[in-house]
C-alpha cells in the first residue's frame, strides 16, 4: 500500500543565508573604505573649497533676499503713498462736484474719469517699473553666481598640476 502524503505538515524549512560568507563580503568589499580617509580627509576632495563654496552661495541667497526685501518694502510705500493721493483726488472732487450744477456735474464727471484713469495708468506703470528693476537685480544676482559656481565646479574638477620643482624631488 502506498503512504499517503500529508502536504501540510510535511515542509522544507527554508534556508538561512551563510552570515560568515556576508562578513567576509562586507569585509572585502568595504574593509578598505575607512582607508580612503586618512587624517579625516577624503583624497581628491577639498573640504575647505567647499564650505567656501557653499558660504558663497549663502551669501548670494543672502543679497537676492535683501534685493527682494528692498523691493517690496518700496513697492508696499509707493502703493500707500498712491492709494493716499487716490483718497485726496476722490474727497476734493466730491467737494467740487457737490457745489456746481447738474449739467456741469456730468462734464465735471467725465474730466475727472479721465484724470483718475491716466493717474492709474500712470501709477500702474511706475509700479511696474519699479517691480521690472528689481527682478533685473535679483536676476542678475542668481545670474552672476551661477556663473561663478560653474566656474569654481570647472576648476575643482580640472587635475591638479604638479609644479617641475616638485615632481623633481
Amino acid at each position: 500500500m502506498a503512504k499517503a502524503q500529508n502536504t501540510v505538515f510535511d515542509y522544507e524549512f527554508p534556508k538561512l543565508p551563510d552570515f560568515t560568507q556576508l562578513q567576509q563580503d562586507y569585509s572585502r568589499y568595504f574593509g578598505d573604505f575607512s582607508k580612503m580617509f586618512t587624517n579625516g580627509k577624503f583624497p581628491g576632495f577639498d573640504i575647505e573649497a567647499a564650505m567656501t563654496f557653499q558660504r558663497k552661495n549663502i551669501e548670494a541667497l543672502t543679497q537676492v533676499n535683501q534685493a527682494a526685501l528692498e523691493s517690496v518694502q518700496s513697492l508696499a510705500k509707493r502703493q500707500s503713498e498712491i492709494a493716499r493721493e487716490a483718497v485726496e483726488t476722490y474727497s476734493k472732487f466730491a467737494k467740487e462736484i457737490g457745489a456746481v450744477s447738474v449739467e456741469d456735474r456730468f462734464a465735471k464727471q467725465a474730466q475727472a474719469a479721465k484724470e483718475i484713469f491716466e493717474q492709474a495708468v500712470t501709477n500702474l506703470n511706475e509700479l511696474r517699473e519699479i517691480a521690472q528693476k528689481s527682478q533685473d537685480k535679483v536676476a542678475t544676482l542668481i545670474s552672476k553666481r551661477v556663473s561663478d559656481n560653474l566656474d569654481e565646479v570647472k576648476s575643482a574638477l580640472q587635475p591638479k598640476t604638479v609644479s617641475n620643482g616638485a615632481a623633481k624631488n
